[in-house]
């Protein structure tokens, strides 16, 4: 199974990107963890020691130039279009238990419509991730879902976007939902998260009618806490590991 997970920061995609991977490995799976987000924080939501010193791929600027034979940085010329990336999940991720981590990191541009060497690899990885990877992938994606194309998009099993009770995380939903049918993505799903009663529940009902509304979990302060102490979501006791097991076996 392939899934992304998106929405707008600090509803906590990442959160539930990390108790949903470590779930998938407690349950036995081998999962492919990817860092998708420039505001890269997933290593530590794992419990994956040493989270900072992880080098994303974007800036392995040796690894990009031996794949498409050119700088990274610079637009135009020639370089190779479909670089080799077969061999990269195994070889650079961080690991643990039965979970490989990988972090994309983020292209820095001038304008739109960037071709340049390091986002040509990171988008043939992310191809390859998703059509050719026999094991459980989970994207943690920032809102613009820019590392998706059309070639993946209907490889991707679920969409998953993260919602809070607010208008700014529902319009960033609606936006999503936009950008994901113009690449023809159409099985998504809304998590509501940081839930404190049924009023959240039913202003997220109503405001994401038309929506496949996957589940949702509570304002829970073993979250923060498990933050603040440095500790993966999935160690502390929440009643959010629960729910996360079931949204798993509702997929």
């Amino acid at each position: 199974m392939k899934i992304a997970v998106s929405g707008k920061g600090g509803v906590g995609k990442t959160t539930f990107s990390a108790l949903m991977i470590r779930t998938l490995d407690a349950m036995g799976k081998h999962v492919l963890a990817i860092d998708a987000d420039p505001d890269a924080n997933l290593a530590a939501g794992l419990g994956i020691p040493n989270a900072d010193d992880i080098v994303p791929i974007a800036e392995m600027k040796d690894l990009i130039y031996e794949r498409t034979e050119a700088r990274p940085g610079s637009i135009g010329g020639f370089f190779k279009l479909n670089p080799r990336v077969d061999d990269l999940p195994d070889s650079l991720s961080a690991r643990k238990n039965n979970i490989k981590m990988m972090r994309l990191g983020g292209v820095k541009k001038g304008g739109s419509g960037c071709i340049c060497p390091e986002s040509t690899l990171l988008k043939v990885l992310v191809t390859h991730i998703v059509l050719a990877r026999d094991e459980y992938v989970v994207m943690d994606m920032e809102a613009g879902i820019e590392h998706l194309g059309r070639a993946t998009a209907r490889s991707v099993d679920h969409l998953i976007v993260v919602v809070e009770p607010g208008r700014r995380s529902i319009d960033t939903a609606g936006h999503i939902r936009k950008l994901a049918g113009e690449i023809g993505l159409s099985n998504i799903s809304i998590l509501g998260n940081k839930v404190r009663n049924e009023t959240d529940e039913n202003f997220i009902k109503q405001h994401m009618e038309g929506f496949r509304m996957l589940g949702f979990l509570p304002y829970d302060p073993a979250m923060i806490e498990a933050d603040l102490k440095g500790l993966s979501p999935f160690d502390v006791r929440s009643e959010s590991v629960d729910r996360v097991r079931e949204i798993i076996e509702k997929l």
